[in-house]
């Protein structure tokens, strides 16, 4: 709870949701939902909402008291043998493909780095981990670029770019792409999804109709699916689904290839713990690496 209390001091001493958010970079949306975190947590509430105002109610001011007691003893932790610096825990938001790639070279070389320092791994697809970042659930995360623009206050760092291709059954892939989208039963990268979204995007432009059988998210699960000839699929070369079972083949879609964006969403650099920044900085350097490789 210690992202809360801080939240919860900053509120307290600027008045409102937005000023506390704009001093330590989160939306408002972020204080709110870190503040409601906190008064579920504590079983009060702890303001008296009036309009845009965040006032402190009686039990609120009490609980500031005990907060800031709180937060200067965790400052002397740092200052005395840099505790709070050398330890800790990062909530690290990753896609599926991100965790079995080049994440695991960046958190071994992390451990190196801050072997005091644990990680949990929160997997999830990318608008939702988006909305973890952004709320202050997580610190960073692994994602597909959105098709829209970021929060101003989040920071994107490009990792890797991939393109698509179109997978078929082996026996299939002597015929043109184009045909194979109008002719086969359509395995669908699920439309909630950004990479499933870009699909979408693709198929409206090249005026294509396909004929839809299943939809999902796992592109692993994807690839089983056509391995066993139930239908094609337009989906990412990405790293992390390995080497492609002998029934299927990728298709190459020349000229009118399109590509997903993978990412590092991050908070500003001020208002995120350093560690956050080193282990955003090993991710970076093991996609530089994988994708070099």
């Amino acid at each position: 709870m210690l992202r809360e209390l801080k939240t919860f001091i900053a509120v307290a001493h600027h008045g409102t949701f937005a000023g506390a958010g704009a001093r330590i970079g989160l939306t408002q949306s972020a204080v709110s939902a870190q503040m409601q975190r906190l008064e579920e947590h504590l079983g009060f509430a702890l303001f008296d909402r009036t309009g845009r105002s965040a006032t402190l109610n009686p039990a609120g001011r009490e609980t500031l008291a005990v907060a800031e007691e709180l937060m200067t003893v965790y400052a002397r932790l740092s200052e005395h043998g840099g505790i709070a610096e050398e330890s800790g825990m990062l909530n690290v938001g990753a896609i599926a493909s991100a965790q079995v790639s080049f994440l695991v070279d960046a958190l071994e070389g992390f451990r190196h780095e801050l072997p005091g320092w644990r990680i949990r791994v929160v997997p999830g697809v990318s608008l939702n981990l988006l909305g973890q970042v952004d709320a202050g659930e997580i610190d960073i995360a692994v994602i597909i670029k959105p098709p829209f623009a970021l929060p101003s206050d989040l920071e994107w760092r490009t990792l890797v770019t991939e393109p698509f291709a179109l997978l078929v059954p082996a026996a299939l892939a002597r015929k043109p792409w184009r045909e194979l989208l109008g002719s086969e039963p359509f395995i669908r990268y699920d439309r909630r999804s950004f990479g499933g979204r870009l699909v979408d995007r693709f198929l409206r432009r090249m005026r294509l109709t396909v004929r839809d059988a299943i939809e999902l998210d796992e592109l692993q699960g994807i690839v089983q699916l056509v391995a066993r000839g139930l239908g094609v699929a337009l989906i990412p070369r990405t790293a992390g689904l390995g080497r492609l079972p002998k029934r299927v083949a990728a298709l190459d879609l020349g000229d009118d290839t399109f590509y997903r964006e993978i990412g590092l969403v991050e908070r500003p650099r001020h208002s995120r713990q350093a560690a956050a920044s080193q282990l955003a900085d090993c991710i970076s350097l093991a996609a530089g690496a994988a994708r070099e490789g």
